[in-house]
């Protein structure tokens, strides 16, 4: 069970896919989880999501599968894994916040929030990483080697 978890091609694709997602995800996982990049860190945003009606198991998992998740995905550690937490994450983002905002980004601040493309975009690459795995230069892809 665990090969085929780690398993995954020689792909440089794959690996540009991974790295775009953990780069991109990490700044957010590390506002609300350390309070860098101006967040509020772990105890604020978990009162955040609790005030938002997010039970705190959830808000907690949100929390943990874009910071460790975003730090796996950079890693090519349990690259499947993480994505799949980046990916559940980013479905109750869209359903709970921002799907009600429309698709496109609050252009002219007119709007209560921002839209939903990004995490489209985030779905979409952690799909493919659930898929194909971490690609080439991960720490699966040296792990299902041996």
């Amino acid at each position: 069970m665990l090969k085929r978890l780690l398993a995954t091609a020689d792909s440089l694709p794959l690996t540009v896919v991974r790295l775009g997602l953990g780069i991109t995800m990490f700044p957010h996982g590390a506002q609300k989880m350390m309070g860098w990049f101006g967040g509020q860190g772990f105890g604020a945003t978990m009162g955040s999501f609790e005030h938002e009606g997010i039970p705190a198991v959830f808000a907690f998992l949100a929390i943990a599968a874009e910071f460790f998740g975003a730090l796996g995905l950079i890693l090519g550690f349990l690259s499947r894994i993480a994505a799949f937490g980046v990916l559940c994450t980013m479905v109750v983002a869209v359903g709970l916040v921002h799907g009600a905002n429309g698709f496109f980004m609050n252009w002219a601040g007119t709007q209560k929030g921002e839209g939903f493309e990004y995490h489209v975009l985030a779905i979409a690459l952690s799909v493919a990483v659930v898929i194909g795995g971490g690609g080439d230069f991960s720490v699966d892809r040296a792990a299902a080697r041996r």
